[in-house]
């Protein structure tokens, strides 16, 4: 079997002749979009008022957006973004030439997982919801974003695995001509499993009294397997090479334990249930 050849344009029209309307941007939204509409299907399901979703949603998607940028920025390139702060925030690039439109190039989804943490503490500090029965319903639909985040990853042929020789590598034209994992799909087919895991437990109230067993489930699954796919991954920045251990994986070890501790210690926990009024 050959190895697929991907040249797909990551761009796929320019709105008003300025704007370009990516791949990566279109699926991020519909990730968010379909985690909502789930996230909502589950409080309607367990009948929990609908006041404070949208709210919630707003939250989490700005913790999401500002997390993984911040975390981008300063986990993986902080030597280019401390001499260029405006471009932290603002989508350019700014260069003697003028300003050029590129979009937030750079999310890192560890900073988006600590953004999303901040976002529902300052949450619950204003309606008074238990903050692990909250993490506990997104942390259900947090992996579909997260799947459709590296979607759009593989349509702009970048964070791409190292060299192999299997049937099933895949050769990204832009960059080379070197039939590679790609771990963008092994990842976003790794969340979908652990979003239909986490569905089911859910579903069948396994750990209905126990508020943050979830989360932890959770954090243990999304994180072990961007430890384990990260083994196949090609390092992001050079300051990596010299690593044993590259930064998703360094940054992943901390979740890991911290769902593992939720697991152990929230096992016989009473269930608090929110108001239904």
């Amino acid at each position: 079997m050959e190895p697929i050849y991907w040249n797909v344009d990551p761009e796929i029209t320019t709105l008003f002749g300025v704007f370009p309307l990516k791949y990566y941007g279109l699926l991020f939204v519909i990730g968010l979009l379909l985690s909502y509409r789930i996230l909502k299907k589950i409080f309607i399901s367990e009948n929990i008022s609908l006041k404070n979703l949208d709210t919630l949603a707003n939250y989490i998607f700005i913790g999401t957006l500002v997390g993984a940028r911040l975390g981008h920025c300063l986990f993986y390139d902080f030597e280019y973004f401390s001499q260029h702060p405006l471009e932290i925030f603002l989508p350019f690039k700014i260069s003697s030439d003028g300003w050029t439109f590129t979009g937030f190039t750079g999310l890192a989804s560890h900073g988006g997982a600590i953004g999303i943490l901040i976002a529902i503490t300052v949450f619950i500090k204003k309606t008074k919801l238990p903050f692990l029965w909250i993490m506990d319903k997104t942390a259900i639909v947090i992996p579909i974003g997260c799947a459709f985040i590296r979607f759009g990853n593989f349509m702009n042929s970048e964070i791409y695995g190292k060299p192999t020789n299997s049937n099933y590598g895949v050769i990204f034209m832009k960059d080379d001509l070197i039939a590679r994992h790609p771990t963008q799909l092994y990842e976003a087919f790794s969340f979908l499993i652990i979003f239909v895991i986490l569905w089911f437990i859910n579903k069948k109230k396994i750990f209905s009294k126990q508020n943050g067993v979830v989360f932890g489930i959770f954090l243990m699954l999304m994180f072990s397997a961007r430890f384990i796919i990260e083994f196949s991954k090609e390092n992001q920045v050079a300051f990596e090479d010299s690593m044993s251990l590259n930064m998703g994986q360094i940054l992943s070890i901390p979740f890991i334990i911290a769902g593992a501790i939720l697991i152990i210690f929230k096992t016989k926990k009473i269930k608090v249930t929110p108001s239904k009024t």
